[in-house]
């Protein structure tokens, strides 16, 4: 599974817990305006792809808000804020930490149906071991700072910035 292709199926924070476009018809929080709470499920399996082993997530605060804004070129705007904390666990030697993934971010889906992610805060990213190594990123972190990504339909990572740092390597912290 490519990050880039979690990213438009699911989004960042989606990507471990649930998806933007099921987001739900509820106004968020008084907010009004086009904004609708992001349904999380409490609890989701990450591939060990990303690590060597799998992680399990389970969620500790789901207030995740999400409004979509069509651009005048065709572009869908997913806006994404809120809070969103996790515990995560290897189950094979039970080591949790608990992270906060609450963002804000940005993901653009293009009419070509490529894709930039960008993040702020607070957010998890996921990547191959493959793009881990050619960007010189663990395969499963929490950043603070902008981050970056962008990539065309077929869900590779064409491009990744970090204009911050890496919080947490999870892969490391749960080894």
């Amino acid at each position: 599974m490519r990050r880039t292709g979690v990213i438009i199926a699911l989004s960042a924070l989606l990507g471990l817990f649930g998806g933007v476009v099921t987001a739900s018809p509820a106004l968020a929080d008084g907010r009004g305006g086009g904004w609708q709470v992001v349904p999380v499920p409490p609890t989701v399996t990450v591939d060990p792809v990303f690590c060597g082993f799998e992680i399990q997530a389970t969620l500790l605060v789901g207030k995740e808000f999400v409004k979509a804004l069509k651009t005048a070129d065709g572009s869908m705007a997913l806006l994404v804020t809120g809070t969103l904390k996790a515990s995560l666990t290897n189950p094979a030697n039970g080591k949790t930490i608990t992270e906060n993934l609450s963002g804000p971010f940005k993901q653009i889906v293009f009419p070509d149906g490529s894709v930039t992610f960008l993040g702020k805060g607070h957010q998890f990213f996921l990547l191959t071991p493959a793009d881990a190594a050619r960007f010189g990123l663990p395969g499963f972190f929490v950043s603070a700072g902008a981050l970056t990504a962008t990539g065309p339909p077929d869900g590779t990572i064409t491009s990744l910035s970090l204009d911050g740092h890496v919080l947490v390597d999870v892969c490391a912290a749960l080894s």
